[in-house]
């Protein structure tokens, strides 16, 4: 009955994956290869989560 107060918490996650990914472009357009391979490992790690988390029954 009162779904829409119930938090998403993929949707989060999401928000977190794209944060990532923006660094990670900024950090590779800036030069810094060690921290854009750290973001970019960072992100992949996320987003594992996230497929995990959407592929659980509700």
């Amino acid at each position: 009955m009162f779904g829409i107060f119930n938090s998403n918490p993929s949707k989060k996650m999401r928000k977190q994956y794209n944060i990532l990914l923006e660094k990670a472009m900024q950090a590779q357009r800036n030069g810094d290869m060690k921290t854009y391979a750290k973001l970019t490992e960072e992100s992949e790690t996320l987003w594992g989560e996230i497929e995990a988390l959407e592929k659980q029954p509700q």
